[in-house]
């Protein structure tokens, strides 16, 4: 499970690198991503050693939202000035998502 969490957190160091290096309008992890499912499609053997380690995360998903948690309360004042603006936005785009998705 140490060998496959390294493995997936030098993909993203090396998106991350690549996307500065490059300058690329897209976040280094994402980056990342996208190389890491490219090695996937490449050698299968791959994204079956990955699995149960990918797995065992998504399982414990909810721990990733605590930061998030920390900050709303640490920026609660930006939220109460901007929240319509906020709030606005995140339902635009969640709507937009969801109709990209059923096309």
């Amino acid at each position: 499970m140490i060998r496959v969490l390294a493995l997936i957190l030098t993909f993203q160091l090396g998106g991350e690198i690549a996307s500065r290096a490059l300058a690329l309008p897209l976040p280094g992890p994402v980056v990342g991503l996208v190389a890491l499912v490219l090695a996937c499609l490449l050698r299968p053997g791959l994204a079956e050693t990955i699995r149960p380690t990918a797995q065992g995360l998504l399982a414990h998903l909810s721990l990733f939202f605590v930061p998030a948690g920390v900050g709303v309360v640490a920026h609660w004042d930006v939220l109460q000035s901007h929240g319509l603006g906020l709030a606005v936005a995140l339902m635009g785009s969640t709507a937009l998502a969801i109709a990209a998705g059923a096309l």
